[in-house]
């Protein structure tokens, strides 16, 4: 059971729900998660270089931080260069507000929101409804690669607001 587990945490190349590894393994999700809990305790014990993470609603297998630097050239793609420090404030007002319009992020940011197409571009955000006002805007949300990119569980994992002042950069831990 344990080779299977660390075979479909490695092979998915996604985060796996619990449910899909029950499935998988033919045994109770309750039961999956214990296993799952002893594979990632004992990986961690072995020092073996990477740890089981808990994020966007499913667990997968990552390389230890301290080790990314080395392994670095092995990467690939490259990283997606940085956000702008525009592009986090707008990427922390629909975290923190969605389903929120373009509209209302200009509104909250005193000015253009110009990188929602960035956002998109990047699978960070996606458009998910419309609003019920004049013209029926579009409503944004974020995404389960912004889930992923930032390390995060669920939003309920975004830290709390800071105080009046504080850059928005600060919010989001990617």
């Amino acid at each position: 059971m344990k080779a299977l587990i660390g075979a479909a945490l490695l092979a998915a190349g996604r985060p796996v729900r619990a449910a899909e590894l029950a499935q998988l393994l033919g045994v109770p999700e309750t039961q999956a998660r214990r296993q799952l809990q002893r594979y990632a305790e004992e990986v961690q014990a072995a020092d073996l270089g990477f740890v089981v993470e808990e994020v966007a609603g499913g667990f997968r297998l990552v390389v230890l931080p301290a080790l990314a630097q080395q392994l670095a050239p092995l990467l690939s793609p490259p990283p997606l260069p940085t956000l702008s420090g525009a592009a986090l404030e707008v990427l922390a007002i629909i975290a923190y507000r969605q389903p929120v319009t373009r509209a209302e992020i200009e509104a909250m940011r005193g000015g253009s929101a110009g990188t929602v197409m960035t956002l998109q571009e990047r699978e960070l955000i996606k458009v998910v409804g419309r609003a019920d006002a004049v013209g029926q805007p579009l409503l944004y949300g974020t995404t389960e690669r912004f889930l992923l990119e930032f390390g995060l569980k669920s939003l309920a994992d975004l830290p709390e607001l800071l105080a009046e002042g504080a850059e928005f950069s600060q919010l989001l831990r990617g």
